[in-house]
């Protein structure tokens, strides 16, 4: 009587291994179906709301040319694009939806700008889902929006556009072709983990019979009660030679799928694509240089991007829009009191303005210019003693 009847169990398992698979329950567990959402991967999630939180915390100022350098202007224009928006939207919330839409969508935003009376007075996002841009293919740039059966021309809209078209330059593209692999491969490697830990429990210790076929569970359930189950516990086990053999299976692990190395390379490419530093995904360690870095290019450059298509609100010729990300910048408290202090000693800042840095209330007797070494007001630089010199006195010369 042999061990196994080698001949008979692989008969049994070619006939079994006929059922298809990817009808199984397993495949449904593990297999990754359809067109993954840009919108519904994690990883992507975080960087475009990182992205997007950050463009939309700016202020957005009016600025004016003047001869001695551009000024802050404020007045209802300025209000309605860095306050209120529209009647349900804040600037915060505006920003971040025009933001998010660039990223998460076709590369293309587009809000209406109500007018009464020849005056802007609100601020209206369009639906994304409900855009289309028809165009002429014989002229490229002849162009309308379609929203909801209505026809605009650009005109009269603000049209918001990244990444654009080679062809149609006036189309954004957004990155749902760059990003397509890379999430399907972070979704496949999430529902694998996630089949794995939710498996059924399989032991570690293997127990090998001798038998001509297979047992079916009323043996099995006698033949580990008379060999496997001692009154002790602890009492080692007696098992006929031959007849029994046991072996330890080592469980497999997430180590051993390899899933760890292969997600952070993804995650890595999907922080490469959006222009964020790695660590915003969880990888790597944060650095302030990578940060600033961070602010200084894929911020700006988005920000960049709304500010100029802001400008087509403004009449005058000698105005814009500009977003300060001074507050965006990775430095303390420190770093703000040393500079600002170096600023006021060279006459460059008042010291309420350093004041303003800080977010502590103006002091009416801190307004003044301070110079030199001692301190004193701008106007008295020339009532120095030092500086005046006795008319009775006779000029000391050298023996």
């Amino acid at each position: 009587m042999g061990i196994f009847n080698f001949n008979k169990r692989n008969t049994e398992e070619s006939q079994q291994s006929k059922v298809g698979y990817f009808l199984t329950k397993d495949a449904e567990d593990l297999l990754v179906s359809g067109y993954t959402r840009l919108a519904d991967n994690p990883e992507v999630q975080t960087a475009v709301n990182q992205i997007a939180d950050l463009v939309s915390n700016m202020t957005i100022q009016l600025m004016q040319n003047s001869e001695k350098g551009d000024v802050r202007v404020k007045n209802d224009l300025s209000k309605l694009v860095d306050i209120k928006p529209n009647g349900y939207q804040s600037r915060k919330n505006f920003v971040f939806w025009i933001v998010k839409t660039l990223l998460i969508g076709d590369g293309n935003a587009v809000v209406l700008p109500i007018s009464r009376n020849g005056k802007v007075v609100e601020l209206r996002p369009l639906a994304s889902s409900k855009v289309r841009f028809i165009y002429d293919v014989n002229q490229d740039f002849n162009y309308v929006i379609d929203y909801e059966g209505r026809q605009y021309q650009p005109s009269d809209v603000l049209h918001f556009a990244i990444n654009p078209d080679e062809n149609r330059p006036f189309l954004g593209t957004g990155y749902r072709v760059s990003l397509s692999d890379v999430t399907h491969n972070l979704k496949q490697a999430s529902k694998t983990k996630r089949s794995f830990m939710s498996s059924n429990y399989k032991p570690s210790l293997a127990i090998y019979v001798d038998s001509d076929s297979d047992l079916d569970e009323e043996s099995r359930q006698k033949l580990e009660d008379k060999y496997m189950k001692r009154s002790n516990p602890n009492a080692p086990l007696m098992l006929p030679d031959g007849m029994l053999r046991l072996e330890q299976i080592k469980p497999l692990t997430l180590t051993d799928l390899a899933l760890n190395d292969a997600v952070k390379i993804d995650k890595q490419t999907v922080a490469t694509i959006l222009g964020i530093p790695p660590f915003v995904l969880g990888v790597g360690t944060y650095t302030k240089d990578e940060w600033n870095n961070f602010i200084n290019t894929k911020i700006m450059s988005i920000a960049q991007v709304i500010q100029q298509t802001l400008n087509n609100l403004i009449v005058e010729d000698d105005m814009y829009f500009n977003f300060n990300a001074r507050s965006l910048y990775n430095y303390s408290l420190t770093d703000l009191v040393n500079s600002g202090t170096a600023l006021v000693k060279v006459n460059a800042m008042r010291r309420n303005e350093l004041r303003n840095w800080l977010s502590l209330p103006p002091d009416d007797e801190m307004d003044d210019l301070l110079v030199l070494e001692n301190f004193i007001q701008q106007a008295d630089v020339s009532k120095q003693k030092k500086l005046v010199q006795d008319e009775n006195e006779d000029l000391k010369g050298g023996e």
